[in-house]
Formats: structure tokens, sequence, C-alpha cells
């Protein structure tokens, strides 16, 4: 069987796009392993398929380089929608697109017929500790101590349709994400795994940022945590409401006006290539 994929990337976070309104995927779990592989597959921080959906233009599922299901992801979903708009399944300035975190509105950003950029209604975050989840029954979780690997980080917890940790590090670029990550996403505290976020604060408005994946490891973009980087630096008054993160693949604009309020991020989405491949 040979299936259509599109490789695409918003802020260098790369995904293989599966379009589900023309193609089948039986085990979507299987083909994010095979296709995921940066040496014998397409390669890629896992899949996304394109689907119809009967409460949005389309609907978007989310597949890790492990095969486990995540329910959103920023970058992905502004994929989704350049491809929803360009290849004409839905052609408009606003797409409605289904997420395991609920409808989310897109608005798009056209250049000469083609979608460039998009701000994305994050919706607004959790931040229950229960909510998130985590194992801390606390209304919000800010500044909390997790030792791993005999030393002590402290955190802030976010949902934002998927958990997240937020810890500030002196140099993020000299910082062990690949050996410290894992750690902290499989800590006990953390009942679905964690993403964490490492981060180093340039000012009350810019932030630099490493993110390792629950399911991925350490990619070069994450837009759920980009986006609970911003609400984090609030809820610790680390950095204000509107932020600029640069991300190892690009950088990501973030706001959250404080609580109840959505979050909304802006950021690219870009096509790198389309194939057929034997499966």
């Amino acid at each position: 069987m040979k299936l259509p994929f599109t490789k695409m990337h918003g802020a260098g976070n790369d995904y293989v796009y599966i379009d589900c309104f023309a193609n089948k995927v039986d085990d979507p779990a299987a083909l994010a392993i095979r296709l995921s592989d940066r040496h014998f597959g397409i390669g890629g921080d896992g899949i996304i398929l394109i689907t119809p959906s009967d409460k949005a233009d389309a609907r978007m599922r989310m597949f890790n380089a492990d095969g486990s299901e995540s329910e959103m992801c920023g970058n992905g979903v502004r994929c989704v929608a350049k491809y929803v708009h360009d290849r004409g399944i839905a052609k408009k300035d606003t797409l409605r697109i289904e997420t395991g975190r609920g409808v989310l509105d897109i608005k798009l950003t056209v250049e000469n017929g083609a979608v460039t950029r998009a701000t994305v209604d994050m919706g607004v975050p959790v931040l229950d500790g229960r909510a998130i989840p985590t194992t801390l029954d606390m209304p919000r979780v800010i500044n909390h101590p997790v030792t791993v690997g005999g030393k002590t980080y402290r955190f802030t917890s976010v949902s934002m349709g998927n958990p997240h940790a937020v810890i500030y590090v002196d140099d993020v670029a000299k910082f062990p994400v690949s050996e410290v990550g894992p750690l902290i996403e499989n800590h006990p505290l953390f009942p679905r795994r964690v993403n964490v976020e490492f981060v180093e604060k340039i000012s009350m408005a810019e932030v630099r940022q490493r993110t390792w994946e629950r399911g991925s490891g350490e990619t070069l973009a994450c837009g759920t945590g980009a986006s609970a980087v911003c609400v984090a630096g609030v809820l610790s008054g680390m950095t204000g409401n509107d932020i600029a993160v640069h991300l190892s693949g690009g950088d990501l604009a973030i706001r959250w006006p404080g609580e109840g309020a959505s979050v909304a991020m802006t950021g690219n989405a870009v096509i790198v290539f389309d194939g057929v491949i034997d499966i």
C-alpha cells in the first residue's frame, strides 16, 4: 500500500502529516514509530493525522515518535491549519481545528495564496495540580521542588491540554537536557508523564527555551511548551504577559493576559516536501 504524506514543521518541530480525508490509517501508533525514525523512516518528532470533524473544519490527531498519542501540539496545529487552507479543504482566514484539547480557533496570515504564519487560540491554561495532572493537591503548582539525579529543581506546572513542568536555569545552552529531561518526564509526581521546559530568562519579555517532550525526547520547538512557559513566567513573576520565546528551531510570540484568559501563540508553518511511502 502506498501512502501519500507531507513533511511540515513549525519552528523546527517537524511531523509527518497524513491527509485522512483521502487516506486511511489503521494503526497510527505503529506507523508513527516507523515513519518518525530519522534513519530508516521519513524522520520527524511524530506523525499527525488530518481527519474529518463533525464540529470543526478538520481534526488533528498527534502521535509521538514512540507511538503514544498526545492531546495537543501547538506547532502541529498551525501546520494542520496551513494544510487545510493551502490544499483547499477549507479556504478561510480563520479555521477551527478539533484537537484533544478541544476545538481551537486559528487566524491565518496568507501571502500569495499560501499560509505563512498563524495565531492559535490555545485555550485557557489548566493550573490545578490534580487536573494538570500531577499528584499534588494544590490549586497552583509554582516553584515546587523535584529531586532527580541527586539534584533538586524548582518547577511550575501548567497544562495546555498536555502537562508541562517549567524549570528556569542559568544557561540553557549548556544544560544537560537529555540527562535531566527523561528523569523528570517519568517522575512519580506526573502520573501521565510530563513535557519539561528548561528556560533561560533574558528579560521580562524574552526567554530561551529547550524542551524535553514526553514520547519524543528533545525537540527543536514545542508550542504548548512555549505557551506554558509564558503562563509559568507570569505566575512566578519571572516574565510579563507578552514574551518572545527563542527555541532551537525558531521563535514564537506568546501572550497570556492572566487568570481565566486564553493563551495566544503566533508562529510559522512550513511545508518541507510531499512524498509517497510504501507501507
